[in-house]
């Protein structure tokens, strides 16, 4: 399938939707240009960049390491589930009702009016930043609420209970239905 017949978008494609239970995904082609196209303005990349000389393949490269050592537990020492929930999109007027209510919220510009809200901020807003529950074998990361984390011995249950658990309190508290960014199957 090609990259437009896939519809490749945040987080999103053909796959999560129509195709969803039809098709597991087991590799990929990528069709690369040899002339370099940087997009550096997400969170802190474009500093990071700075500090390691600007931009060029090598120090975007090493600050994407960077950044995510410093956020992201080792696999090799804690097992997590990675960046587990997406940013949710919302309407410009949800977003403004939620900036009125709490002025600190993390927001990015989506396409076509629409706006995405940080779903770590929401978590980490909802006290759940080093949640754990109640078998301390599963929870939310310390450093990065949108890391699930499996503190020992969890099971696969025990992640989707902490999901659950997770997804609940930013409903409760924002409104909003954060989502994990895997099809859980």
């Amino acid at each position: 399938m090609s990259n437009a017949e896939c519809r490749f978008g945040y987080r999103d494609s053909v796959f999560k939707h129509e195709l969803r239970d039809k098709y597991l995904v087991d590799s990929v082609v990528y069709r690369l240009t040899k002339k370099p196209q940087f997009v550096t303005h997400y969170g802190s990349l474009s500093g990071e960049i700075e500090k390691l000389g600007g931009a060029s393949l090598r120090t975007i490269r090493q600050a994407v390491i960077n950044i995510r050592n410093s956020k992201l537990p080792d696999p090799k020492v804690m097992g997590n589930a990675g960046s587990f929930f997406k940013n949710p999109v919302v309407e410009q007027t949800v977003a403004e009702r939620l900036k009125a209510l709490h002025p600190d919220i993390v927001t990015y510009p989506a396409s076509h009016g629409l706006v995405k809200i940080a779903a770590g901020w929401m978590i980490d807003r909802c006290g759940l930043k080093g949640y754990t529950n109640a078998a301390k074998t599963a929870g939310v990361h310390t450093q990065q609420a949108l890391v699930l984390v499996n503190l020992g011995g969890a099971t696969g249950n025990e992640i989707i209970a902490v999901a659950k658990h997770v997804q609940n309190a930013v409903y409760e508290k924002f409104g909003i239905q954060i989502e994990p960014e895997a099809i859980i199957i």
